[in-house]
Parts: structure tokens; sequence; C-alpha cells
């Protein structure tokens, strides 16, 4: 992760950034006004973040509410300065039409994020930024590892919960009647755990 030199900027302003053409396949955020590139992640970090997308698309397409955005979506955290995040997987418990989707970046926090171990990720750096997501409202963030195969939740104020891949996963009171098997997030096509 390195910072890049470049004036303090707005949420507006990053956006329209990181979309110039020399920026393509770069990934970025933004915190506190300052541009940080940020390290490509591997093939099975893409595979764990499609396999949440599908586990909790599915569970709000049964529930006929909600939505799940994926790809690093970006949310604005803070501002003045702006902070802008990428969380791999977040998933809104409300319901909103297409037409109502922010084309830019939204600043409606989601119900979850789920945050997936890139091999160059640290602990430290990784607990700041699930305490962020927490203290600007967040209700629950996953933290999955694609290597040790296991997924750990946090919620505000409560101790964090540490989850094999032979371990249930539940939504508890955050999102209720979801559950799945912890190593549903590992698991490819024809495979069973």
């Amino acid at each position: 992760m390195a910072t890049v030199a470049t004036k303090t900027m707005t949420a507006e302003e990053f956006f329209d950034w990181v979309h110039l053409p020399e920026n393509r396949d770069r990934h970025f955020e933004l915190e506190q006004g300052e541009i940080v590139e940020m390290s490509l992640p591997g093939e099975r970090h893409g595979v764990v973040c499609a396999n949440s997308v599908w586990i909790l698309g599915s569970y709000t397409r049964q529930r006929r509410k909600g939505y799940v955005c994926g790809n690093d979506t970006g949310l604005v955290l803070e501002r003045d300065p702006d902070t802008v995040r990428g969380a791999d997987v977040a998933l809104y418990a409300e319901s909103r039409a297409y037409q109502e989707l922010e084309p830019k970046y939204s600043e409606l926090l989601p119900t979850l994020a789920v945050e997936v171990l890139s091999p160059t990720d640290r602990w430290k750096k990784m607990l700041r930024r699930i305490g962020q997501f927490l203290a600007k409202g967040v209700s629950m963030v996953w933290l999955v590892d694609p290597e040790d195969r296991t997924v750990t939740f946090f919620r505000k104020g409560q101790e964090p919960v540490f989850l094999e891949e032979a371990d249930e996963l539940t939504g508890m009171d955050v999102l209720p009647e979801f559950s799945c098997r912890v190593a549903d997030f590992f698991i490819m096509p024809g495979e069973t755990p």
C-alpha cells in the first residue's frame, strides 16, 4: 500500500480521478483526502469474494429484500477530509430500486461488510479498517481468510468470534434466518466440503 502524491481530494474528485485512462487496472482508496494505491488481489481472493456475493445474494433474493454489492464498491466513510473505502462485499438489508442506486460512491452504509484477506494484508491494518466500518455504523463485519479457511465476525462493543471451516455462520439478529457453512466460502463447483 503506497500513498500517491497528489493534492488532497474530495470523494467526488477521487471518483473522477480513479476513472482516468491512466489509472485503469489499478486499485485505490481515499484515506482522509489522500490517495492510497492498493495491491491487486489474487485468484483465491477473487473466488472467495464471488462465493460471498453468491451466498449473500441468494439470501437477499430468498427474502426478497435487500441487495449485495461486490467488487470493492466505494463507500464514503468520512467527510472533510474524505475517506472512501471499498469493502470486498457489502450487504444492504433495506431494498432500493435500481434507479435509486448511486452511479458514484454511496454514503449509505451497508448492514454487513465482508473483507477477504489478501496475501499482502496485515492484521493491524485489517482491524483498523474493521473498526472504522463499525464506528461509522456498519452492524457487522466478516473477515474471511482464504488461506486458513476461517471467518471471524465483528460487532461493535463485542469480542470477535472466530469460526473454522466446519462451523456454521449465522446472521444472528443482523441478518435474520441467515446461515451457511464457513466451508461454503471456499468451495469450488463440483467439490463437496
